[in-house]
């Protein structure tokens, strides 16, 4: 082989690495900037609750409720501005601290069952949906930092 053959060869992996580690390094820095993907799926949502549940609880919630109270609980969470519309590939400009309080949810969720004839025999039963419900978001990455407060 030839000298100049190996400068060139050279001077083309440098080139081939510079290019690369610039397009690798724009779009990680884009990536950083915008919010990650978490995926809420309803029926799975629903089944990851309904298997975190107590079995007393499991005992007195039908999948349909539980599925019920998990969509008034997603109602409420767009009710307070965390589900906004078009989210994907969004910059984060989170600019308002919002907390989720589990007794006012708790609250909330009682509140949508009775007004829409949904039995809930025992109160606890609605705390451990929250409860089941956090954890899943948790799960899937859909839940920040918890407060100090």
């Amino acid at each position: 082989m030839s000298a100049v053959l190996i400068i060139a060869i050279v001077i083309a992996a440098v080139l081939v690495f510079a290019i690369a580690a610039v397009i690798i390094g724009r779009e990680a820095r884009r990536l950083d900037s915008v919010a990650p993907r978490a995926v809420y799926e309803l029926e799975q949502a629903t089944q990851f609750v309904a298997d975190h549940l107590p079995s007393d609880t499991q005992a007195r919630l039908t999948y349909f409720e539980l599925r019920k109270l998990l969509v008034f609980h997603m109602r409420w969470l767009h009710e307070k501005g965390l589900q906004p519309v078009g989210v994907v590939d969004r910059r984060q400009d989170i600019v308002d601290e919002v907390v989720i309080d589990e007794q006012t949810l708790t609250a909330y969720l009682l509140d949508a069952a009775e007004k829409n004839n949904i039995e809930i025999l025992d109160d606890v039963d609605a705390v451990y949906v929250v409860k089941s419900h956090l954890e899943y978001f948790g799960a899937i990455g859909a839940i920040g930092p918890q407060s100090n407060d």
